[in-house]
């Protein structure tokens, strides 16, 4: 096993490599709380000797939950994530593992995996207890992790990858059948000229949800127009130009779109806006996540809720049960969200 060091240490409270040479050396200009959790970091990756110091400070202060130190789990992702969706459900994932004597670790991966990536030693050298894998799109990243001897849960996946082979808990926000829901709605008003618009291929719950929109098109003996479906991959970075570049094509728009997400939908907005499509007069549209957070569809849009709080909260006691109880059987868990009916949709 690789010598843990100072900078392991560093990385795992994403503070500096001084900081923690500092606490080990007894030197001044560190808060007490920021010394013991460097203390109690390094007792549990194994820096710290028996009769140390440092561990005699440790013992003394009585610096261990329930007889020892707290044991670390991973948050893993692809990418820093700014948007309040992702924000609240780290948010209560950080504060239940707190009430239940757990560290956590932010733990960032690139997006895409090249030749020759190994992932953080934090993940390989028993460092983490455990591993919640959210935001991570990329099948060969996955696949890394995937193999990866810890407990861990998956928020989601990635399309192609086989979901029999997953080692850890799968949860999937499951949109089918709210989203067939609120096409059949948009049927039901005559606008039989609906599109889908969303890049199946990122993520599983994306699929579920053009199955939702399928389903209710085939239900109603509606034929669906690929055409007016954007459903291929879409640059991380470049969902607006590519959006406008799709409705640019139409000299007629349909008459209603669905989106995959309220992110999406805040483009085809933003489009409309800019073009003097009224909503929801020329053309309907729909969402889903129920964020607030996008001002051209905040309050008017038809989405679907996704509690993030409690998602938060449901996926962290999920992993501590793994961890818990390592030989039970794997669990795939689908989150049923309830529709929010907005202006967006009405005729």
């Amino acid at each position: 096993m690789k010598k843990v060091t100072m900078q392991d240490i560093a990385n795992i409270l994403n503070i500096s490599r001084v900081t923690v040479w500092k606490v080990l050396n007894s030197q001044g200009g560190v808060s007490k709380q920021l010394r013991d959790q460097v203390l109690l970091t390094a007792k549990e990756i194994g820096y710290l000797k028996p009769g140390q110091e440092a561990e005699a400070y440790l013992e003394e202060n009585n610096l261990y939950f329930e007889g020892q130190s707290k044991k670390t789990i991973s948050v893993v992702i692809s990418r820093p994530e700014s948007s309040v969706f992702w924000i609240n459900i780290i948010h209560a994932i950080a504060k239940e593992l707190d009430t239940k004597g757990f560290n956590l670790m932010y733990t960032y991966l690139p997006p895409n995996y090249y030749k020759g990536y190994t992932l953080p030693n934090v993940l390989t050298n028993g460092t983490a207890s455990g591993m919640l894998i959210m935001n991570v799109y990329d099948s060969e990243m996955l696949d890394l992790l995937n193999k990866l001897n810890i407990p861990k849960v998956f928020l989601d996946l990635v399309t192609d990858f086989p979901v029999d082979t997953i080692t850890g808990d799968l949860f999937v926000l499951a949109g089918k059948r709210s989203v067939k829901e609120i096409t059949a709605s948009i049927l039901k008003q005559g606008r039989t000229e609906i599109g889908f618009v969303g890049d199946i291929h990122y993520a599983l719950t994306n699929k579920e949800r053009y199955e939702g929109f399928l389903a209710a098109m085939e239900e109603n003996n509606v034929e669906v127009k690929k055409e007016y479906c954007l459903t291929r991959k879409i640059g991380i970075y470049t969902y607006y130009e590519e959006i406008s570049a799709f409705l640019s094509t139409f000299q007629r728009l349909p008459q209603a779109f669905v989106c995959v997400s309220d992110y999406v939908a805040n483009f085809m907005m933003q489009y409309f806006a800019e073009h003097g499509i009224r909503v929801p007069e020329d053309i309907a549209l729909s969402g889903y996540d129920g964020s607030t957070e996008y001002s051209m569809v905040s309050g008017k849009l038809t989405t679907v809720f996704v509690p993030t709080l409690q998602l938060g909260s449901r996926l962290a006691n999920q992993l501590i049960y793994r961890i818990e109880h390592p030989d039970t059987p794997l669990e795939t868990i689908h989150i049923h969200s309830k529709i929010i009916w907005g202006k967006s949709t009405e005729f």
